[in-house]
């Protein structure tokens, strides 16, 4: 029961994007449209878990106990900058299909602050590597959803008629923050 309220509450109530705001500059950016979107989102699953993974276990068996934990957050940027890479340059190698697929958002996610953002929240919460894993995982597709959902609307809002004072980011903006409300609704589910 634990790990179903875990799952619902990092997909749903504490939506890294919606309800936590990280994230945001690839929800903006890269939601135009439903393909790039659902790009973006099975990359930043895959990054996100991966790195959560590698930054609990470098913060339990090396900052920790050497007493370095002020390097905490340099240390998780160059993991998840050199994970990325590293990641990169096995796709291309292994699965040239993947890297194809996943284009340009896999170099994106290096700035993405979610990436980071959920790795210090794993460690502040002290969570196991089972819990940071599936918290991580769960929190990546709930940034997922919420990007999906963004751009199908936003497609959808292509088709109708916006007065020329609210095309483009401010009704994005506005349609962002209904759609983060929509989530708040979920939160009597945990």
């Amino acid at each position: 029961m634990e790990y179903i309220l875990m799952i619902i509450g990092a997909i749903f109530v504490n939506n890294i994007l919606l309800a936590q705001f990280l994230g945001t500059c690839p929800f903006m950016g890269v939601s135009n449209k439903l393909s790039t979107a659902a790009g973006m989102g099975v990359a930043v699953v895959f990054v996100i878990t991966l790195a959560t993974i590698v930054t609990t276990v470098v913060q339990n068996y090396i900052l920790v106990p050497l007493n370095i934990t002020f390097l905490q957050t340099i240390s998780f940027i160059l993991i998840i900058a050199a994970l990325v890479q590293m990641v990169e340059i096995i796709l291309k190698k292994i699965s040239p299909s993947l890297y194809q697929a996943l284009g340009i958002f896999l170099p994106l996610i290096t700035t993405n602050c979610a990436v980071l953002g959920i790795a210090i929240l794993v460690t502040q919460k002290n969570f196991s590597i089972i819990d940071s894993t599936l918290f991580a995982m769960f929190s990546a597709i709930g940034f997922a959803l919420a990007i999906i959902i963004f751009a199908g609307i936003r497609e959808q809002m292509d088709l109708v008629d916006i007065p020329k004072g609210m095309k483009g980011i401010p009704i994005a903006l506005i349609t962002a923050g209904i759609l983060a409300m929509a989530f708040m609704g979920f939160a009597n589910l945990v």
